[in-house]
């Protein structure tokens, strides 16, 4: 299992690296005059597919992998709009935009259900958002808003957080884990706080673009509580402390 996560890491990387170099030559034939492109306007849509590719990469869950979908169809919609070759204005694109976020939504609360029953028949306990059948696992997605959970499990397992253009705060304090949890981080245009009991052990992975990593947690002896973070910061920020 770590070696198929550190494949796949190392795969997101790759994709980071190859998109950095495409960018730039983009930006070099441009200047050059062998290109003529606005790259002002056309900047966001590559970054919205860029980071659709690596959310994908990094998903851990089915509604990750939507995300990621998500973000690849936009990028590519507003891309080609951009380049003259999809002819479609805001008067179509505002409302195809919120029967996609509606539909989500009526996923999302069929799927909560749906556990929901699972859970009332086998005994399982829910937790407060619905969003799994455990308090030991936290998966997040937040957009345009904020999210705050405060976590007292004493058996923490990771998870998944994903913000776009939001921040989400959770707090650890009080909690626990056996051995090694892994926490998959995903931030476009936002931030996203971590705090964690003082006898953690904390390792940081991943690569910020355009954003920021902070890790002001203290360097514990070793108490074979380990958590890693694992993810991406892009215009955006990751702040781990005590």
């Amino acid at each position: 299992m770590k070696t198929q996560s550190n494949g796949q890491h190392m795969a997101a990387q790759v994709v980071v690296g190859l998109a950095v170099i495409v960018i730039g030559f983009l930006f070099l034939f441009d200047n050059l005059g062998w290109l003529d492109l606005d790259i002002g306007v056309q900047f966001w849509p590559v970054v919205l597919v860029g980071a659709g590719v690596l959310k994908i990469a990094q998903a851990r869950s089915g509604r990750g992998s939507a995300t990621g979908a998500i973000l690849v169809l936009a990028g590519v919609v507003l891309l080609l709009r951009a380049l003259g070759w999809l002819h479609i204005g805001w008067n179509v694109l505002g409302p195809a935009l919120m029967i996609g976020g509606g539909a989500l939504l009526v996923v999302r609360s069929a799927g909560r259900r749906h556990l929901a029953g699972r859970a009332g028949s086998a005994g399982v306990r829910l937790d407060k958002d619905g969003d799994t059948a455990t308090e030991d696992i936290v998966n997040v997605t937040a957009v345009l808003g904020a999210h705050r959970r405060r976590m007292a499990t004493q058996h923490f397992r990771g998870g998944e957080i994903t913000v776009l253009m939001a921040g989400c705060d959770l707090d650890l304090r009080d909690a626990s884990l056996d051995g090694v949890a892994v926490l998959h981080v995903f931030a476009l245009m936002g931030g996203i706080d971590i705090k964690v009991p003082t006898d953690w052990t904390v390792e940081l992975e991943g690569m910020p673009i355009l954003g920021g990593f902070e890790d002001s947690t203290l360097r514990p002896r070793d108490t074979g509580k380990r958590l890693v973070v694992r993810g991406y910061a892009i215009m955006g920020g990751l702040d781990l402390r005590n």
